[in-house]
């Protein structure tokens, strides 16, 4: 089955290429981006105000190609895919979750961004902690790598 998406809007980040980058949100503590959504989701907007983060789901645009076993940032060890969140997937979508700063019209100001400038911005949703939060959920392999991801940033390996 073939599914097609278009995106809703464009993320814009400090980050001008992949090389460098923090690999996850939690390693972009006070990097600060914005969200520009088409005008048309403008009415999709109302009530976001009274959230404090938001879950972002878009495109990784300049990957290609898919990989079913990598080597992920934080680890020397190969793992499969789906047991990372590394982009070479077969629907090249990213997950990240951001600090909402305030909204002026269709522009979200975001905080701890770890996103490509220009990304293609596929979907948002409101971070609700009693949702999506699990405090006893296990890591897997990267509960070795734990404490690591804020000082890890990203290199060419998935380009």
């Amino acid at each position: 089955m073939e599914i097609c998406y278009r995106a809703i809007g464009t993320i814009h980040s400090p980050f001008q290429s992949t090389i460098g980058m923090p690999v996850q949100p939690t390693g972009a503590s006070g990097q600060r981006g914005h969200l520009d959504l088409q005008a048309e989701f403008a009415a999709g907007l109302q009530d976001l105000e009274g959230f404090s983060h938001l879950i972002l789901l878009y495109h990784f645009h300049q990957v290609e190609g898919v990989q079913l076993t990598v080597t992920p940032f934080l680890d020397a060890q190969p793992h499969g895919l789906f047991a990372t969140r590394a982009p070479k997937r077969p629907n090249p979508i990213g997950l990240s979750i951001v600090k909402l700063l305030s909204r002026d019209g269709c522009r979200l100001q975001v905080e701890n961004i770890d996103v490509l400038d220009g990304t293609p911005l596929l979907d948002l949703k409101p971070y609700v902690p009693e949702f999506d939060s699990y405090p006893q959920a296990r890591a897997g392999w990267l509960e070795a790598a734990r404490g690591q991801v804020e000082h890890q940033r990203s290199d060419d390996r998935f380009r």
